[in-house]
């Protein structure tokens, strides 16, 4: 992995980390963070699967460790980040990497909380639980993630220094 790849992932990083300290939608037991999602569809489109799986995984035990997430982050932002990066990665469609998101995070993630949660944090609820704040979270997070990837695709002098695939992959 080259240096410019790492350092991407180390920015994306510090934004989702960032941004866990300001946005944030209280949502009962789980707390949504759109800009985790934002961040999963970006790295999705521009750094592939591993990276951006990589990037969730640091993402959320930094916000495990400073209080910002709860051990429902690590599922919440991995499986999407996965789904995203897979969906863009055969599909080469940018919305689709939004819509992995939202199918990984809001629906395989919100079901695989439930026995998560039960094992690691003493808490059983119902099977559909967690989803209607994952399913929002994930949402706002992909169209934004999609509306950001739109404008730095489009800036020419970040595309050339940033975000060019043959420079970045």
């Amino acid at each position: 992995m080259s240096i410019r790849k790492l350092t991407i992932m180390a920015i994306l990083v510090a934004i989702a980390v960032a941004g866990s300290t300001f946005v944030s939608i209280p949502t009962g037991i789980a707390r949504a963070y759109p800009v985790q999602h934002a961040i999963n569809v970006i790295g999705a489109i521009f750094l592939g699967p591993v990276p951006t799986v990589m990037v969730a995984f640091v993402t959320a035990i930094i916000r495990i460790l400073t209080g910002t997430g709860s051990l429902l982050a690590i599922p919440g932002s991995v499986i999407g980040a996965l789904c995203a990066a897979l969906a863009y990665k055969y599909s080469g469609k940018q919305w689709l990497a939004g819509v992995g998101e939202m199918f990984g995070t809001g629906i395989i993630a919100s079901l695989l909380a439930v026995p998560y949660a039960h094992l690691l944090m003493g808490t059983s609820v119902a099977a559909l639980f967690f989803m209607p704040a994952f399913l929002t979270s994930s949402t706002i997070g992909a169209v934004l993630g999609n509306v950001v990837a739109s404008n730095l695709r489009k800036n020419t002098i970040n595309r050339k220094s940033f975000l060019d695939k043959n420079i970045v992959r």
